[in-house]
C-alpha cells in the first residue's frame, strides 16, 4: 500500500547564489503558488503508463512522404475539470473515459508539486506507469513579461523547478506562457525579453529531458504574429508553440495563414476547448493538423461545469476521434 501523504510543506529555499531581491521574489513566485499536500496522494493502488524519462519530442515537421502519417493522441488539461481530483482520482478518471494523457496543473488537487520529495516524486511516476494513463507534462504560471528584473529571474527559476519535477515524475515538459505586455517596457523590448528567457529555460530543459512548451496566452501576446516574433528571438529547438485554440486565431488573414504562421515551432502539446461548444472551427484545426502530420497532443482545457466529467470526458474523446477520423478522409 502507498503512503498517504497529509501534512503541509514549504516550498524550498532558491538557489543561494541568488541576489537577495531575486530570492524574496522567487519566494513569493512560489507562495503564490502554494498548494499544500493535505490531499495529494490516496491510499488506492491505481494503474497507468508515463512517457518514457527524458524523452524527447522533435519541434521540427516530419517529412512530408506518403509513409508518414499524422499520429494525435487526445489528453486532458486539469484546468477545470481536474483541479479537484486527487491524483488517484484523476488517472482513474482518465482511464475510465479513454483519455489517454494528462497535463497536471499547479495549485490542483492532486499536489503535483516542487514540495514534493524524491520518494514522492518516484511514486507519481509509477501511479502513471502502472496505468495507461500518460503523464503529459506540467501546466505552470510561469510567465517571462514581468518588467521587474527580480519577478522575472523569479520565474525563470521556478521554470527549472518545474523541469526537475517532470523529469523526476516522468514528464516531458514544462508549459509556460506569456501573459501580456508590461507597462513601462515597450513591446519590442517585451518580445527580446521572453524570447531570450524561452531560451534560457529551453536550454536548461533540454538537460533533463523535458520540453519547454509556451502557451499562446494573454492580451496581446496570445495574438499569432506576436507568437511569431517571440519564436524568432526563442530559437532554442527544445522550445516550441502551444496552440491554444483562441478566438484571436481567426482573426487578420485568418486561421489557416495564422496557424501556418507558427506550425514549423509547434511543440508536442496543443490546447482546445469543448469540441461542441462555441463558434471555433475545430473540424478545419483538426484537418490542418492532420495534412501537416502533427504528432503530438491534443489536450482538452475544459470551461464547462459539467455534473459527470467521466461521461463529459468519454463525449469529448469520442467527438476528437470523430473529427480525426473526418480529417483523415
Amino acid at each position: 500500500m502507498r503512503t498517504c501523504f497529509s501534512h503541509i510543506y514549504a516550498y524550498p529555499t532558491p538557489d543561494q547564489s541568488l541576489s537577495e531581491p531575486i530570492q524574496l521574489a522567487y519566494v513569493q513566485v512560489m507562495n503564490s503558488n502554494l498548494l499544500t499536500r493535505r490531499s495529494f496522494l490516496g491510499n488506492s493502488s491505481l494503474m497507468a503508463a508515463s512517457l518514457t524519462a527524458g524523452m524527447r519530442t522533435s519541434n521540427v515537421l516530419q517529412a512530408d512522404t506518403a509513409a508518414v502519417r499524422s499520429n494525435i493522441k487526445f489528453g486532458l488539461v486539469t484546468y477545470l475539470w481536474g483541479k479537484d481530483m486527487k491524483l488517484p482520482d484523476l488517472i482513474r478518471a482518465c482511464e475510465e473515459a479513454g483519455v489517454g494523457g494528462v497535463e497536471t496543473r499547479t495549485q490542483h488537487a492532486h499536489g503535483v508539486e516542487p514540495l514534493l520529495s524524491a520518494a514522492e516524486r518516484r511514486e507519481v511516476r509509477d501511479r502513471f506507469k502502472d496505468s495507461s494513463v500518460s503523464l503529459v507534462g506540467y501546466g505552470s504560471n510561469a510567465q517571462f513579461h514581468d518588467v521587474e528584473p527580480e519577478k522575472l529571474k523569479a520565474n525563470i527559476e521556478l521554470t527549472k523547478q518545474y523541469i526537475r519535477l517532470m523529469h523526476d515524475c516522468g514528464g516531458s515538459g514544462v508549459k509556460v506562457k506569456p501573459n501580456g505586455f508590461s507597462k513601462g517596457l515597450s513591446k519590442e523590448k517585451t518580445i527580446l525579453q521572453i524570447g531570450r528567457a524561452l531560451n534560457e529555460v529551453a536550454a536548461y530543459g533540454d538537460d533533463w529531458g523535458q520540453e519547454i512548451r509556451v502557451e499562446a496566452h494573454g492580451k496581446g501576446t496570445s495574438d499569432l504574429p506576436v507568437m511569431k516574433a517571440i519564436f524568432d528571438m526563442a530559437d532554442h529547438p527544445n522550445v516550441g508553440v502551444c496552440w491554444n485554440s483562441n478566438g484571436v486565431d481567426t482573426q487578420g488573414a485568418g486561421l489557416k495563414s495564422n496557424f501556418n504562421m507558427v506550425r514549423d515551432r509547434f511543440g508536442a502539446t496543443a490546447h482546445v476547448r469543448e469540441l461542441n461548444l462555441g463558434d471555433y472551427p475545430y473540424q478545419q484545426l483538426m484537418k490542418m493538423m492532420v495534412q501537416t502530420k502533427y504528432n503530438g497532443w491534443i489536450l482538452l482545457e475544459a470551461r464547462t461545469k459539467p455534473v459527470d466529467k467521466i461521461a463529459a470526458m468519454k463525449e469529448q474523446r469520442e467527438l476528437f476521434e470523430g473529427m480525426i477520423a473526418t480529417a483523415r478522409g
